[in-house]
């Protein structure tokens, strides 16, 4: 019989609990509270330095300006020096009282109704037609998109020269016998803001159409199939499946239009210069800005008309965002919830 000591479980249990434990037990070992801790601020922290530069720009470069904007906007002041002769709400009251600034914000109204009449069917066929497989597909996109690319200095310059009284247009229209025709494009009120709009549909209607194309995209063919298969006609598979499935593309595509004419400038302004417009009709509430403001000397009042623009533009988009986008946006919230 062996002489050598015997051990029990309980020994051999005391042992276990007194051996060194590794890295990996100490970690699990860490309070739940604290792992917690480290996970609820991880989130936050991740969107502070991912968001940061943004919101910084942001605060920079759009809140800063229209703060400044509305403070300026209270002083009469020639852009020199601080400003000192503060007038209060005079330089509001002059702007909602002036006939050339409400025949400027008629004219925006008109040119925003104009755009979604004009360019939104015709952006719409252009799009089917190039959804469908052509020779030469690519070749037209381009094409079609080429307008809005080109600078609006550019686009403005050669216009302007084309539609002179000796233009390139007129002098096409007498060569074919049809001197009848030859106008003065941009000088008569009558057609002034008809050729503005031929121009805004020439050079914005390749953004709409690649909008709409990518919409397109999104649409199930087993859709059009099923359609078919049921006898249905393209017209009425384009009426019935691709215009409300387009429907969220086209509400996007609708605002941006929207906003974008209400802040319409550069072409008119590189057109039809600072005293033409408005005796052209096609003064708009940035062009009225200029002239009234920088033009003039009184960098407060256009401050203050700057300020004005702003405020239609953020009233027009929230109506619009609460009464069109819904549907959108709520479908957006929702689904976020649910995950």
């Amino acid at each position: 019989m062996s002489n050598a000591p015997q051990t029990t479980s309980t020994e051999r249990v005391s042992t276990a609990e007194l051996a060194p434990h590794d890295g990996s037990v100490a970690r699990a070992s860490l309070p739940s509270k604290q792992r917690r801790r480290r996970t609820a601020w991880s989130g936050p922290l991740e969107i502070a330095i991912l968001a940061g530069p943004a919101i910084v720009f942001f605060v920079a470069f759009v809140i800063l300006p229209v703060a400044m904007a509305a403070y300026y906007g209270f002083y009469r002041w020639n852009g020199y020096g601080p400003p000192t002769n503060f007038v209060g709400l005079q330089n509001y009251v002059v702007i909602l009282q002036d006939p050339a600034f409400l025949q400027a914000l008629s004219h925006n109204a008109f040119i925003v109704v104009a755009s979604l009449v004009l360019q939104g069917p015709a952006a719409i066929l252009l799009a089917l037609l190039l959804n469908r497989r052509m020779r030469g597909q690519s070749v037209i996109r381009v094409l079609i998109f080429v307008p809005y690319v080109i600078s609006e200095v550019v686009v403005g310059t050669g216009w302007s020269l084309m539609l002179q009284n000796n233009g390139a247009l007129n002098g096409w229209l007498r060569n074919l016998g049809l001197g009848a025709l030859a106008h003065d494009w941009l000088a008569d009120p009558g057609v002034a803001m008809w050729t503005l709009m031929g121009i805004l549909t020439w050079k914005y209607i390749g953004f709409a159409v690649i909008l709409f194309l990518a919409g397109l995209q999104g649409i199930p063919e087993e859709l059009y199939e099923a359609a078919s298969l049921d006898g249905a006609s393209y017209w009425q598979i384009q009426r019935r499946i691709t215009l409300p499935l387009l429907g969220p593309t086209l509400r996007i595509w609708a605002f941006l239009s929207v906003i974008g004419a209400l802040q319409l400038f550069d072409l008119v302004y590189i057109i039809w210069g600072q005293y033409v417009a408005s005796t052209a009709g096609t003064s708009t509430m940035a062009s009225y800005m200029v002239t009234n403001g920088r033009n003039a000397g009184n960098y407060g009042y256009g401050n203050a008309v700057a300020v004005v623009i702003f405020i239609i533009s953020l009233v027009v988009a929230l109506v619009y965002q609460r009464f069109v986008l819904r549907r959108d946006t709520a479908g957006a919230l929702t689904e976020r919830k649910a995950r």
